[in-house]
């Protein structure tokens, strides 16, 4: 037996109705591996038991595992003894075919494509069976399933069949994870020095950060109106509105910069996330674009952005509630049909766990973070999720927020890769204003003109580079975060 004998595609088959497989591929194989059992470690990843069409043949496979991951060996006259009693192999020949698959078997070194053969079939034959499955519940006008529950669960379905067998790449070899890091370090260099990500359109902050990099979870956190949710829309806005990208020789595009965005509103609807976004890209302030109390100067301005930035990728989700599932079902489907360079969910504590959870707050907060970290480094996009902060900060003089102030900090804090906190001391001054007309007021507006437009971004952990943090401007009427002009610009390390 060869490799090269069979081919991937579908051979014709005895039954005309049978389901896709190939028994000859089934026997290539476990003969290699009973004759060469090192077989088993270039499979181990992906070949599973269910993967064989012939049930003994899994069976076989199944004995397999167990002998060799034990230390054992695994041949015809180690098998015989276990297989004595199997009524199917008894049927096929016995401890003969046991021999038989040995004596006949390929060399070793093609059966990993015998493997990847019998994979293809079994997956072949899975979807024919999620294709019968979904026929069946849309036929079923009996089921209070909503059509469009039933697709996301298609979707599901299909995405999770898609990625078995590819979600654990296994060992990389030093050299290779040494050629990923000088091609990082490469493309910093050609952006002049200093980003290795993308950059977030905030110099002050990408100083820090060196961007945001792919596989990255980032947590945003702050109290109610402190501006995370303006801070990471102006994120994604100045990401989706520096894309760029190249067309490759295989159809596919590249991005070169910005990026495509996916952006996770479970609090805000679409329509609200729009008009702040219009608001930073027209400086009309959005409460008076909310109110309709703008001249006709401004709508024309606003009718003019829309034309301008209707185009750029960012994507909107409003579903509120969503389980994890669905939005890392969503998120896939992106990036297959559009692309996606960068995912923002707002905010993580909305986001609902799977049905199989225990229930516990902290538990859920866990399953989410950990499902967000895992989809960050399956996608190869960051991730910014916002997070609320407790109570904790208000019952303290200093009001800045620390890493213990998160919501169930523990598993928030040990996923994340960077913890950024939002910080406004206006928003706490502005609460102790004192009575009109005295003297303390007076100094009261004084401090308030001074610190009303300006914000603090405290980087509390950074996995690849130093906490502290970054001043930055902040306008309350468009919501919109920016660099501070050079003489008042400020960072702090400790």
């Amino acid at each position: 037996m060869t490799a090269d004998l069979y081919d991937p595609a579908l051979e014709p088959q005895d039954d005309p109705h049978a389901p896709p497989h190939n028994i000859e591929a089934e026997q290539a194989f476990l003969g290699a591996l009973l004759y060469e059992n090192e077989v088993y470690h270039r499979v181990a990843d992906w070949l599973r038991v269910d993967h064989f069409y012939d049930p003994v043949h899994g069976r076989i496979f199944e004995a397999c595992t167990e002998l060799i991951q034990r230390g054992s060996l695994a041949d015809a006259v180690v098998l015989k003894n276990r297989f004595e009693r199997d009524q199917g192999l008894r049927e096929i020949g016995g401890a003969a075919y046991l021999a038989d698959l040995m004596r006949d078997s390929p060399d070793p070194a093609s059966a990993p494509e015998y493997a990847r053969l019998v994979y293809d079939l079994a997956l072949r034959r899975q979807l024919i069976q999620l294709g019968s499955e979904i026929q069946k519940d849309a036929s079923d006008s009996g089921v209070s399933t909503q059509a469009r529950q039933l697709i996301e669960h298609a979707e599901r379905s299909l995405f999770r069949l898609a990625e078995s067998g590819s979600t654990s790449k296994g060992f990389v070899a030093f050299k290779d994870a040494l050629a990923d890091s000088v091609e990082m370090a490469h493309a910093a260099f050609k952006r002049g020095g200093g980003l290795s990500g993308i950059s977030s359109g905030l110099k002050t902050l990408d100083a820090k950060l060196g961007g945001l990099h792919p596989s990255d979870l980032l947590i945003l956190a702050g109290r109610p109106s402190m501006g995370k949710t303006a801070l990471a829309t102006n994120i994604a806005f100045n990401i989706a509105k520096a894309y760029q990208a190249e067309e490759l020789p295989d159809g596919t595009r590249k991005t070169v910069a910005g990026g495509v965005v996916g952006f996770f509103s479970l609090e805000m609807s679409a329509e609200q996330l729009a008009t702040r976004l219009i608001a930073d890209h027209t400086g009309i302030s959005g409460y008076l674009i909310r109110q309709g109390k703008i001249d006709a100067t401004q709508y024309e301005d606003i009718r003019d952005a829309v034309t301008q930035i209707q185009t750029i990728p960012l994507f909107i989700d409003d579903t509120g509630g969503i389980p994890i599932g669905s939005l890392a079902a969503r998120a896939r489907r992106l990036k297959r049909t559009h692309g996606l360079d960068l995912i923002v969910i707002d905010y993580l504590q909305l986001v609902t766990a799977s049905a199989k959870s225990s229930g516990s707050r902290v538990e859920e907060v866990s399953e989410v973070t950990m499902a967000l970290k895992s989809l960050a480094k399956e996608l190869s996009v960051p991730v910014i999720a916002l997070s609320q902060l407790s109570r904790k900060v208000e019952e303290r003089d200093d009001k800045k927020p620390q890493l213990s102030d998160l919501r169930e900090s523990g598993s928030i804090e040990q996923d994340a890769d960077v913890v950024l906190f939002v910080y406004r001391e206006a928003y706490y001054l502005e609460r102790l204003e004192p009575k009109e007309g005295s003297e303390e007021h007076l100094k009261w507006e004084d401090e308030m003109r001074d610190i009303r437009k300006k914000a603090e971004v405290i980087i509390g952990k950074q996995r690849h580079g130093p906490i502290g943090s970054v001043k930055l401007a902040f306008d309350p009427d468009t919501t919109k975060f920016s660099d501070l002009a050079e003489s008042e610009r400020y960072e702090s390390s400790y």
